[in-house]
């Protein structure tokens, strides 16, 4: 199966996809140094959080899904230079809407937990709004 869904979106920021199959998706994010918050080396959430919802989007793979709400848990530290295993399982499906739950490995850790809505448009969510 082929991505049919962000398309463009720069996989060294929002995770390379693993696998991808009817309703699942599997990416990985290779956290940079440029991703760190500190002289430490913890990584900041919101890349974290970006490639689960990348996994999620594709999970559903419809041009035009987008992110209605995400009900999210960051449970342990993600270190610059680690590698987060990001598993998208859709769970629900009500005509348009559809619930993606999210969870995010580094190994055998747990380090993130999501619940994604999304929402399948008829068209591109920019389409027909004036810039």
């Amino acid at each position: 199966m082929e991505p049919a869904t962000h398309l463009g979106i720069d996989t060294s920021l929002c995770g390379a996809v693993l696998a991808l199959a009817e309703g699942e998706a599997t990416v990985l994010l290779s956290t940079t140094p440029a991703m760190g918050v500190d002289a430490e080396g913890l990584v900041h959430g919101g890349f974290v959080f970006g490639a689960a919802d990348h996994a999620a989007m594709l999970a559903v793979n419809d041009p035009f899904v987008v992110l209605g709400s995400a009900s999210t848990r960051f449970l342990a530290p993600v270190r610059v230079g680690e590698q987060v295993t990001l598993r998208a399982v859709r769970t629900e499906v009500d005509r348009r809407k559809h619930t993606v739950e999210v969870t995010g490995t580094v190994e055998d850790t747990t380090v993130f937990t999501g619940s994604f809505t999304t929402f399948v448009l008829d068209r591109h969510v920019l389409n027909g709004r004036s810039a």
